[in-house]
């Protein structure tokens, strides 16, 4: 007689509900819980090699047609430690194995194996930093890492944190889900800071942005930013109501950072019409797509000199500050008025891990709001000056991580990428199989196949090439053994070029593997590719 035979029907009742609540369901469920549970929180590297491959040939289509039922059972259907078996067993076989040394084409990778248990206890915790009544120390603990992390980019003396940290009036930064978020609320700050209120006027934040500019007899509003700035920039313009169009992107040069000149004439431009503002300039501390870092400090001081909020993101290179090797090439980032950093990258923190971070601790006053029941006035509740509500106590697992490698360990896995990538730029270059496009400047390249007849040739290839990088970088994906993205660049003045684009942080990422990541490059061309072009 089968197994399910002898199971008793599930039922949804008082007493089913208790031990769901509160417990496992009976022995065998605690037995299949540690299991699974040991291997994940004691071996996670091991089984994530034994459960998830890079990701396995299987379509979207064949995957989505398993996934169809729509209906909510009004009854159990399957008891936790059978959830996690088929989560084990059916799920993570087709996820993404990010934490794979081979997977090198995003910026996601390995988590240090304690960042799960650090995210167990703090969902079992479950407190909500939102209100001192729902989290108590660990609001005062957050205001402590908010302290650490504007030290490390601001660099003010003892005495200034010593008055702040823990000042209910003053507010270092926020938390928020991602880079994104913190962006928005580091736009949001500046836009209210650009049209506050006044004698009888409430400002772009309670009279809308229409009523505050007509007020001011502003009719645009900009924001400049990089032609390679991260599409939350224009995200932000959208929510905030200056609609994405008012994002103005400046060209970059040769090194993909913003053109300074092309910058101050713009802004020279806006400035000449006294009916345009310009909200903020955005430096980049690493593009998305090549990793540069934009001439912070340049920027800073044609900011300065036109009183223009500057924000910084640095979601991506945020962490290089902590690298007493690198953390020259961000030399500017301390003078911005915000600065986003997304802990999800380069701290190695779990998903939802990001955080905006403000040089005047009153800056955030210009988007505090208050309710009877919540972040009353004079309270220290964190959601008094904060896009986001409740949310997790993010800060004790950035704290506790801080606690654990210390600046000196971050500065290990940061300076890996960052050497490891200008070694694979070396490798690149040396060969005659491809042709780097664009040099790390943090542990960010792109590089494209470039087959060797044509090398010699002056003749413009770049369709033809574009069409065989998409398809190397396609059939790398579909085979699994290994990852990296494609992007495509603008070139000054040349065609749309399409590249393989390579992100170094997973320490375990040598040049041996990226060696072999370039042979299969290769080999999928010649099986797949040139006897076509031949033909």
């Amino acid at each position: 007689m089968a197994d399910s035979e002898h199971r008793q029907p599930l039922v949804a009742d008082s007493e089913a509900l208790e031990r769901i609540f509160h417990r496992p369901e009976d022995d065998h469920s605690r037995l299949v819980l540690t299991k699974y549970m040991e291997q994940i929180l004691f071996g996670l590297h091991d089984f994530l090699r034994e459960h998830v491959g890079i990701t396995e040939e299987i379509s979207l289509k064949e995957l989505a047609a398993r996934f169809t039922s729509s209906e909510i059972a009004a009854v159990p259907v399957k008891k936790l430690a059978d959830v996690i078996a088929d989560i084990i067993e059916t799920i993570a076989p087709q996820a993404v194995n990010v934490s794979s040394p081979y997977f090198i084409g995003h910026m996601t990778s390995a988590i240090p194996f304690f960042m799960v248990h650090l995210n167990t206890i703090v969902t079992a915790l479950n407190q909500n930093p939102v209100k001192l009544e729902t989290s108590k120390v660990v609001s005062v603990y957050e205001r402590q890492v908010l302290s650490k992390m504007h030290r490390l980019v601001f660099g003010f003396d003892e005495g200034f944190y010593r008055e702040h940290v823990q000042k209910p009036e003053s507010t270092l930064g926020s938390f928020v889900e991602d880079g994104t978020l913190a962006n928005l609320s580091a736009l949001w700050v500046a836009r209210n800071r650009l049209f506050p209120p006044s004698p009888g006027k409430g400002g772009a934040e309670r009279d809308g942005l229409a009523a505050a500019m007509q007020d001011r007899g502003i009719r645009q509003v900009k924001i400049l930013v990089s032609e390679l700035g991260h599409y939350s920039i224009r995200k932000a313009a959208g929510v905030l109501g200056l609609g994405s169009g008012a994002v103005v992107p400046i060209a970059v040069d040769r090194e993909n950072r913003v053109d300074l000149q092309a910058l101050k004439e713009t802004l020279e431009d806006f400035k000449r019409n006294p009916r345009t503002a310009v909200l903020a300039v955005v430096g980049i501390a690493g593009t998305t797509e090549t990793g540069s870092v934009d001439p912070l400090y340049d920027m800073a001081e044609l900011c300065s000199a036109h009183g223009i909020h500057f924000h910084v993101d640095a979601a991506w290179g945020g962490p290089v500050l902590l690298s007493a090797q690198y953390a020259g090439l961000l030399e500017g980032i301390q003078r911005a008025d915000s600065v986003t950093i997304d802990g999800h990258k380069q701290f190695y923190l779990p998903m939802s891990s990001g955080m905006v971070l403000f040089r005047d601790p009153r800056a955030m006053d210009a988007v505090a709001y208050h309710a009877t029941y919540i972040n009353r006035p004079g309270s220290v509740d964190l959601g008094i000056r904060s896009l986001v509500g409740s949310r997790c106590a993010t800060s004790l697992v950035l704290g506790s991580a801080l606690d654990i490698m210390g600046a000196g360990g971050y500065a290990l896995l940061i300076d890996h990428g960052i050497d490891t990538a200008r070694q694979f730029s070396a490798e690149i270059q040396k060969g005659a199989r491809f042709e780097l496009v664009t040099a790390p400047e943090l542990n960010i390249l792109t590089y494209r196949m470039v087959p060797q007849r044509w090398r010699a040739t002056s003749a413009d290839r770049t369709e033809q090439l574009n069409r065989i990088n998409v398809r190397i970088q396609r059939l790398q994906r579909e085979t699994g053994n290994s990852f990296v993205s494609r992007t495509t660049l603008r070139r000054h003045g040349r065609p749309d070029t399409v590249v393989l684009r390579v992100v170094i942080m997973n320490p375990r990422t040598t040049m041996e593997i990226l060696r072999s990541i370039l042979d299969e490059q290769e080999a999928l061309y010649r099986d797949h590719i040139a006897p076509s072009l031949e033909g």
